[in-house]
Order: structure tokens, then C-alpha cells, then sequence
């Protein structure tokens, strides 16, 4: 019994945390808007006050709204590029704690590129400048052998796709996850030996295929390219894990 009235609980505050999200999201509640008190809340929504509390302090924790002792709470995000920073901090926690979610977050990553592909591979003009430059970083990088300078433009190109795309939401997405996929493709690139000249010729081969508005050798590229460093990064956490043990 105890068991169902801890779920109907769940339930009640976060049905109360996700109303007021949507709100604050959506801009009908803007930044340093009180809400209304506790007790208004909870008769509003029929719950009880310590469904309201738990609920404040779900928003509180993904950064939307600040309580002050004995005051009102108020509004403190205005956007939703904000939230995102919010949620890539829980996502950076979450791969702290287990390494196989950096093993998810390739997957994410695969769903996320290939999609834009087909966006970019549908438009009259694929690619930005963005793309172009981060190509000719790729070169210069290749050229002068600066592996750590390859891996940054590397990530870059990547990123320079998604923005290609003009969807908002997903280069939000993908600008909070930026920094952990540049840290991916930098231990991915150290397991195989790949010379950046053939790395920087699937780089170029992505590029020309997206210009040509070949969307399926594109995306089979593509594809190939991130399962290939999703292999090599699980053989670095191996490795890692064989190490740390033997130093126990």
C-alpha cells in the first residue's frame, strides 16, 4: 500500500514540474516571474503542498527556478538554450558514473548526423562556410602533422554540419554535447593507426558526396565512420579498465 501511494506521489509532482516547465519553456512564464505561492499551487492542481515543494525542487535542480527562503519562487532561465546547458550537465554526470554511456552517446551522435544529411542533401546549397572552413582545417592540420590540431577541426566539421541544417533545437542539442564529442574523437582517434591522410580522405569524400547530393553513399560514409570510432573507443575503455585494475 505504501508502495502505490509513493508512485501516486511521483505522479502528482511531476505532473505539477512538468506544467510548469512547459511554461517557462514556452516563454508564457518569462525570467524573474514569481510563481504563484505554494498553497495557490497545490489547490490549482489538487495536489497537496509537499507535492508542490518536491515539484519546485525538480525545476530548481535542472536550473529553471529559484526558491528563497520564506519568498516566492521565481523564474530564472529565459530559453530554452539555457535548459539544454542544463540537461548536458546531467549528461556529463551520467557518463562520469558509467563509461558505456559514452558508448550511447556515439549511437545519439550516428541518429543525430545522419539525419542532417538528409536535410542537407535535399537543399540547393548543402553545406556553409562553416563546413568549408573546418575541411580546410582538417588539411592544414594534415599537412603540418598536428594530430591534436586534426582532432578539434575533426569535431568541428562535424558540428559545422549540424548547423548546416537550420533546425535549431538539434544544433542546441548538439552544441551542449560539443565538448564531450570532441573528447570522444580524441580518444577514439589514439586506438587504430590511421594515418590523417586517410582520415582527412573520408572527411572529404562525406563532403563531396553531400555536394553531389549523394544522401545514401553520405549516410553509409557517415555511419561507417562514427561505428568505427565507437569501436575503437570501447577497445580505450577496455583498456582503460585493464589498466586500473592492475593498478588496484
Amino acid at each position: 500500500m505504501s508502495t502505490n501511494n509513493n508512485r501516486s506521489r511521483d505522479k502528482l509532482h511531476s505532473s505539477v514540474a512538468g506544467a510548469f516547465e512547459a511554461r517557462i519553456l514556452s516563454g508564457e512564464l518569462p525570467i524573474g516571474e514569481h510563481l504563484p505561492s505554494e498553497g495557490d499551487i497545490a489547490r490549482d492542481f489538487g495536489v497537496s503542498t509537499r507535492s508542490v515543494r518536491e515539484a519546485m525542487q525538480i525545476l530548481e535542480t535542472k536550473g529553471l527556478v529559484r526558491r528563497r527562503h520564506g519568498g516566492r519562487t521565481s523564474v530564472v532561465r529565459a530559453d530554452v538554450g539555457e535548459f539544454m546547458g542544463t540537461l548536458a550537465v546531467t549528461v556529463r554526470q551520467l557518463l562520469a558514473s558509467d563509461p558505456d554511456y559514452l558508448l550511447q552517446l556515439m549511437v545519439a551522435r550516428r541518429m543525430i548526423e545522419t539525419e542532417v544529411l538528409g536535410i542537407l542533401a535535399a537543399r540547393e546549397t548543402p553545406v556553409n562556410e562553416e563546413v568549408t572552413a573546418a575541411l580546410d582545417g582538417m588539411r592544414r592540420a594534415r599537412d603540418a602533422g598536428d594530430f591534436t590540431g586534426f582532432t578539434v577541426q575533426d569535431a568541428a566539421f562535424h558540428l559545422a554540419l549540424v548547423h548546416s541544417a537550420g533546425n535549431k533545437i538539434l544544433s542546441l542539442f548538439y552544441d551542449n554535447l560539443y565538448g564531450l564529442i570532441t573528447d570522444v574523437i580524441a580518444v577514439s582517434s589514439r586506438v587504430p593507426t590511421k594515418s590523417l591522410e586517410a582520415a582527412y580522405a573520408e572527411h572529404e569524400d562525406i563532403y563531396t558526396m553531400i555536394r553531389n547530393r549523394d544522401e545514401a553513399g553520405a549516410k553509409a560514409l557517415l555511419r561507417a565512420q562514427i561505428d568505427n570510432s565507437a569501436a575503437y573507443l570501447r577497445v580505450a575503455i577496455e583498456n582503460a579498465n585493464r589498466k586500473e585494475e592492475s593498478n588496484a
